[in-house]
């Protein structure tokens, strides 16, 4: 057998597969998540190890865990995990989705200089990124840097607890503004800059490399076998895209999660020079673009529990009339903005209010509103090359067939549904199967194990629509940003 472990931001789940791949069971539990000032979003990776036990021991009650062969991992991108020299946790996670470092990044930004960030790591600074917040941390606790001896990311935490083996990956490091993605090794200009040195940074390994095995102490706690392979896994984005087979040049998946993304898998590294999108390396070793929408599902979440106080998301959306258009514009920049736009100050709005409409009206208005975030994005990385005519959609908000038909509508393109909304796990098992099987490719794995579930077809008279609003919804933000 073989596990996919998936460490969101929520929450962390396990997924276990037989032999042939198929996942015949799960485990998941939330995570806490820190919210101390506001854009602080922070969380306790000793947390993140103890609900990997519990999913495992969850896991193992109806599963023989000793057979497992190989287990891999599939994070959450750019957070930063810091230890000491006993290897005790510092500080707790400053996470993907914390803006403090606005400071640091407009100087990566504008005194380094963005040519020079694409120059030596293909990619501009962003708040998210892994760079920014070491420069923070040395600013703002100093004491705490001046005891770092290893800087990881979340899943590498997760790997070195059951390998002990420092390690982590090319698609998860692409994220960090301390690597260089053409070369696949660290920028010395970047660490000189952070005053980091290498030492503390862990080895780089391929996505679905084998970085060792199962500590012995740890086969009781957890079940597996001291013969069990430590897969190291990769970036949730990249992994998501081997899980749902968007592994070759030109194909595309949409994730609507917690924050929403755009990916394209590409056989080059083809930057962009005006940084809207990220370029990173995929699992395969290849390459692939991401963008960034910072609030996809979580504007759903907001909608539904914050402003209408419910927590029953089928009934609220499935009230959404399809065919009712109406002159609302969501903006979702709730958290900020990333791609393609770029910047953290931007913030949320309803326009076009009057008292005829209703909590329906708004409701799919907020849907059209992430969705018109992920049209901005795929444009830029059709203009980049990308020529998606097929789209794969996975994460939560895929579960809901009227989210997925308006996002269809809105791109003017084919979107189809997989058997599994989760992406993570079952991408984590085909690494681990790969890291297991050597001889086989990732290819090969991910077209055995990745089925179409249902496609959904553009109404192409509403797509006309859309692409009229979506052009009022770009003014929208120009004219209201010089206000903030």
């Amino acid at each position: 057998m073989y596990l996919g472990v998936d460490l969101g931001t929520s929450a962390l789940k396990v997924s276990l597969a037989n032999d042939s791949g198929e996942i015949i069971d799960s485990s998941s539990k939330e995570i806490t998540l820190f919210n101390p000032l506001p854009n602080y979003y922070e969380e306790n990776p000793q947390e993140w190890y103890e609900v990997l036990i519990y999913c495992l021991a969850n896991l193992g009650i109806k599963h023989d865990l000793s057979k497992v062969r190989s287990i891999a991992f599939c994070g959450q991108m750019h957070g930063l995990v810091l230890l000491n020299k006993n290897d005790e946790i510092i500080r707790n996670a400053i996470l993907w989705n914390d803006s403090r470092t606005t400071k640091e990044v407009a100087y990566l930004n504008d005194v380094i200089g963005k040519e020079t960030l694409l120059q030596e790591t293909a990619n501009i600074a962003l708040c998210g990124f892994t760079l920014p917040k070491l420069l923070w941390v040395k600013k703002h606790e100093k004491n705490n840097f001046d005891h770092i001896e290893k800087i990881m990311l979340p899943k590498d935490y997760l790997a070195y607890k059951l390998s002990g083996v420092f390690a982590s990956d090319v698609s998860d490091l692409s994220g960090t503004l301390f690597f260089d993605v053409k070369n696949k090794t660290y920028s010395k200009k970047m660490l000189g800059i952070a005053e980091i040195n290498e030492s503390k940074l862990p080895k780089i390994f391929n996505s679905f490399d084998v970085i060792g095995k199962v500590r012995s102490e740890l086969t009781k706690i957890t079940g597996l076998s001291k013969d069990c392979k430590v897969v190291i896994g990769g970036g949730d984005q990249a992994v998501g895209g081997t899980g749902t087979n968007t592994l070759k040049n030109g194909d595309v998946f949409i994730s609507l999660g917690t924050s929403g993304t755009v990916f394209a898998s590409c056989d080059a590294l083809n930057i962009d020079k005006e940084a809207r999108v990220h370029s990173f390396r995929h699992t395969n070793g290849k390459f692939h673009y991401l963008a960034c929408t910072l609030s996809a599902a979580n504007s759903f979440t907001w909608w539904v529990e914050k402003v209408l106080r419910k927590n029953n998301y089928d009934y609220i959306f499935n009230e959404i009339d399809l065919n009712n258009f109406n002159e609302i514009i969501f903006l979702p920049y709730l958290s900020g903005e990333r791609s393609p736009i770029n910047d953290p100050s931007a913030c949320g709005m309803f326009f076009g209010l009057n008292d005829f409409y209703t909590t329906k009206d708004l409701t799919k208005s907020v849907v059209e509103g992430v969705c018109f975030s992920l049209l901005d994005n795929l444009k830029v990385i059709e203009e980049l090359g990308i020529n998606a005519n097929k789209i794969r959609v996975i994460g939560g908000g895929s579960k809901t067939r009227k989210i997925v038909q308006i996002l269809s509508d809105v791109l003017g393109k084919e979107v189809e549904t997989i058997t599994t909304s989760d992406g993570g796990t079952l991408g984590a098992i085909i690494l681990a199967i790969k890291g297991d099987k050597p001889n086989l490719s990732l290819e090969e794995i991910s077209e055995n194990l990745v089925h179409t579930k249902e496609v959904f077809k553009p109404n192409l008279s509403l797509h006309e629509k859309y692409l009229s609003k979506y052009l009022k919804y770009k003014r929208l933000y120009l004219a209201t940003k010089t206000l903030l």
